[in-house]
């Protein structure tokens, strides 16, 4: 009988030997190398041209990324095969692979495997660590790995025989790797991390049973076989994206993106933007159409080969879920039915295209519209947060794609798939200096590999721009405060090519009227809204903090107002960030439709829509008045930006555009001691949502002394009076020590958290072998953003207060200490759910998750 060991991949009594699936992985190696952009990106991290001589080396060395799994204490596991084995230390294969070419003593085994050809080829340590961690983490080689090695005393299976074999496949598989001749592997730091990536993906895909069939026992001819079923794979899953720049050649017209629409100034100014422009940023104001104009460069970068697919990165889930039907429609439009559907790269949100799916075990995914094989393999992306990248087309979270600038696990497969696309990122400006250091470290990355980026802001200040347009490290020099505001609003910004104003002449301008309301208790924005909301007004509150929104809906309700709140499964509902993934699918859908600029669907009754800062981004919705908490402007800006949004009629007393904000009564001093409060200010720890107390004292003053502002044309003028560092200091010797000490204490702050990114961040300048291991687990370094912290999934779906099905939640990231790895048991409890993480308890009901206590 022919031996079945060594095994590879097993599964459920069946086997894939060795030598199969490390010609599976190889094979996909081999096809994504052929793909022009990953090979542009390969040649670009190595410094040089790549022949084919070298792509065959690469691959023959990605055919070895499994060889540990030769090692008996690995093969024992599991009874493969029927056979009792003797007693055998358990063993893992990945140091195992690794202590073959770096602690075995006889070297018999290495050998075997070719490493004679290895050293010729000039494969590095770096480079083949960079093969054998494909599991998604550095490792260091323990003694013990290099043990247990000696033969096992049956006659089915001693290891250097299977590693001859391994060995002799591996030459008649990639004869054009070992011919004599040819330049050394590429060893650059950076090449070693993105063979990493590119073979991780490469394992992800060669490891997917569907697309490539188990076959137990060696056959000589299988090369043959998985290089057709790599071609397959590539070309399914959408990495190969032939077959749609065909279809959109010539067809990336902004009018049929926007379906039959003329481009608007600011999308005209980025649709004629030079092509060999890495980097662009767009600074313009909310509701021109800035998505659009991503999506528009994205089809001519696409078409001319530039990139082979998008990730469209916003600030908060809702953004993203909002966002993500826009795009998939867009995508349909260019590249016709048969466009890759968008994968939306939330977590918790299963969704593909227009479908959506739930998740079964053994990481399987039930799609709703029970796909056919075809189908199901294009949405191999779409089913693990770990593939989002992978995809042609994805929109999600901006955290989603930080982590393949972290240490975290499978983050090198991640910046792998990344690598291949425009990488856009909406709503910059709301990155703090942990962030901010992190995306900049993604952006150098990226571009560095050839990769395309642009930056999307309605408020962005010279300081920041500065920062982004640095991250190559080229010295720029600081804008003073009049310089700044000289600078043309709207503007398209680039590396290479500099800026360029937007002419707005003839476009809608909006003067808003903004009013100054002295106290921000829960009781005064609810009578405030309960009175516009009678003369049949749509008002939009949105507070600082989910505490704050809670207690005006409560108020709201106390004052009789309760039928005038939004109304979702049968009673009143707010919306903020601490509502489960599916609940918040509910709650989004009610406010875009209470909301809608569509008077089809927008109802003629007054309503009062109560929230957090998840209403002021990326969502198109239109309040007839807006009722807000003070803030910095920046984000004051965004605010009114769902503000007489659209020329829509308007009920009397409210067809002009008015903002109410909210502020202490006694002012902002008692919060530089320093206090927090509503958001404002610092916690203790020097932590908070809104800390730039500075920028929030002359936002004050800005509506104070400025009751009425035209946008855009004021934007810029705005932002630089609250934001530029002129203006910090000014307001600093003006207020005294008090404000010096709170501001030194906010710089100290950013520059800990700054240097907290940098001890965080994947340094791709090191060699493989000098990487620090990574965190365990990944959502305790991953991003800090917002609200929106780590997931903790239940042990089973439970009913949710509005009747949906939900699996977890996800806790705000300052609840530090509350985070599980294993599911939580949910009990409910007079129509709450309850549970308990640890020592702490928490409730979960239809105003959202509190924490007990």
């Amino acid at each position: 009988m022919e031996p079945l060991l060594p095994w590879g991949k097993s599964s459920f009594g069946l086997t894939h030997h060795l030598a199969h699936h490390c010609a599976d992985v190889a094979a996909c190696f081999e096809a994504l190398a052929k793909l022009p952009v990953v090979r542009n990106r390969m040649e670009r991290s190595a410094g040089r041209a790549l022949t084919e001589t070298d792509i065959s080396r690469l691959a023959a060395l990605t055919f070895l990324h499994d060889c540990g799994k030769l090692h008996p204490g690995f093969q024992a596991k599991g009874d493969i095969a029927g056979i009792s084995w003797p007693p055998l230390t358990p063993h893992g294969h990945v140091q195992e692979g690794a202590a073959i070419f770096d602690r075995v003593q006889d070297g018999a085994l290495a050998d075997a495997l070719n490493v004679a050809a290895l050293h010729s080829w000039g494969v590095s340590l770096g480079l083949l660590f960079a093969a054998i961690a494909h599991h998604g983490r550095p490792f260091s080689v323990e003694p013990k790995a290099g043990k247990g090695w000696e033969a096992v005393l049956r006659p089915d299976y001693a290891p250097l025989a299977a590693a001859r074999q391994l060995g002799g496949l591996m030459r008649a598989w990639f004869p054009l790797a070992f011919a004599a001749g040819g330049a050394p592997l590429p060893d650059r730091p950076d090449f070693q991390h993105l063979f990493c990536g590119l073979v991780s993906l490469s394992d992800w895909l060669g490891s997917t049973q569907s697309l490539f069939p188990f076959v137990a026992g060696c056959d000589p001819d299988y090369m043959e076989r998985a290089r057709q079923q790599a071609t397959r794979a590539v070309a399914g899953i959408g990495l190969d994206v032939q077959r749609w720049r065909s279809a959109i050649e010539g067809k990336a017209r902004f009018e049929l993106l926007s379906d039959g629409k003329k481009p608007r100034p600011a999308q005209e100014v980025t649709g004629a933007w030079s092509l060999d422009d890495p980097l662009v940023i767009l600074e313009a104001e909310t509701g021109s159409g800035k998505t659009e104009a991503a999506l528009w460069r994205f089809a001519q970068l696409f078409e001319a080969g530039r990139v082979d697919s998008l990730y469209f990165a916003l600030p908060t889930r809702a953004a993203a879920r909002q966002i993500h039907q826009r795009v998939n429609d867009v995508v349909r439009r260019l590249m016709g039915e048969e466009a890759p559907e968008a994968v939306q790269a939330v977590p918790g949100y299963l969704r593909s295209g227009d479908i959506s799916g739930k998740t079964l075990p053994a990481f399987e995914v039930l799609w709703d519209d029970d796909p056919d094989e075809a189908r199901r393999i294009a949405r191999w992306a779409a089913e693990s947060g770990r593939r989002y990248l992978a995809a042609t087309v994805a929109v999600g979270t901006v955290d989603q794609v930080m982590l393949a600038a972290l240490q975290v696990k499978h983050a090198h497969l991640r910046a792998a798939a990344l690598s291949r696309s425009l990488l856009v990122i909406d709503e910059i400006h709301s990155s703090d200096p942990y962030m901010t250091d992190i995306q900049s470290h993604l952006l150098t990355m990226h571009l560095e590999r050839g990769g395309h980026a642009m930056l999307m802001s309605a408020t962005l200040g010279a300081e920041a721009r500065v920062k982004w347009l640095s991250t190559d490290n080229r010295s720029r020099k600081r804008q003073d405060f009049e310089t700044a505001i000289a600078a043309p609003y709207p503007a398209v910004w680039g590396r290479r090519d500099g800026l360029q104003g937007v002419d707005r002449a003839g476009q809608h301008s909006k003067a808003v009227a903004l009013a100054l309301v002295a106290g921000w208790s829960g009781e005064l924005a609810a009578r405030h809204a309960i009175e516009a909301a009678r003369q049949g007004a749509k008002v939009l509150v949105i507070r600082n903090t989910v505490r704050a929104a809670q207690e005006t809906f409560e108020a709201v309700r106390e004052l009789g107002g309760e039928t005038l709140l939004m109304q979702v499964a049968g009673g009143a509902a707010l919306h903020h960030s601490r509502f489960a993934a599916e609940d918040r699918r509910l709650l989004d859908a009610h406010v875009e439709r209470l909301l809608s600029p569509d008077t089809r669907i927008r109802e003629a009754e007054g309503v009062i829509i109560v929230g957090s800062q998840t209403l002021e981004q990326s969502l198109d919705i239109d309040a007839d008045l807006l009722i807000t908490d003070l803030c910095p402007v920046d984000v004051l800006l965004q605010r009114i930006g769902r503000l007489h949004r659209h020329e829509l009629g308007r009920p009397e007393n409210f067809e002009a555009p008015q903002c109410l904000v909210l502020s202490p009564e006694d002012g902002l001093d008692r919060l530089a001691k320093p206090a927090f409060e509503n958001g404002l200010g610092q916690f203790r720890d020097g932590g908070g949502v809104y800390r730039n107390l500075h920028a929030c004292e002359l936002t004050r003053r800005l509506v104070r002394d400025h009751p009425t502002w035209v946008i855009p044309e004021m934007n810029r003028l705005l932002v630089e009076s609250a934001t530029h560092p002129e203006r910090i200091d000014a307001l600093s010797a003006e207020l005294g020590p008090l404000w010096q000490a709170y501001w030194n204490g906010v710089y100290g702050k950013d520059v800990a958290d700054a240097q907290s990114a940098k001890h965080l961040r994947l340094p791709v300048e090191c060699d493989f072998t000098s990487l620090p291991p990574f965190a365990d687990v990944e959502e305790k370094v991953r991003t800090r953003l917002g609200a929106e912290g780590a997931r903790i999934d239940f042990a089973a779906p439970v009913t949710s207060p509005f009747g949906e099905q939900i699996t977890g939640i996800t806790l705000p990231s300052h609840w530090q200490g509350a985070f599980s790895e294993a599911p939580v048991e949910p009990q409910v409890v007079d129509g709450a759910i309850t549970f308990r993480i640890n020592d702490a308890a928490f409730r979960y009901g239809r105003t959202g998750l509190m924490r007990e206590g």
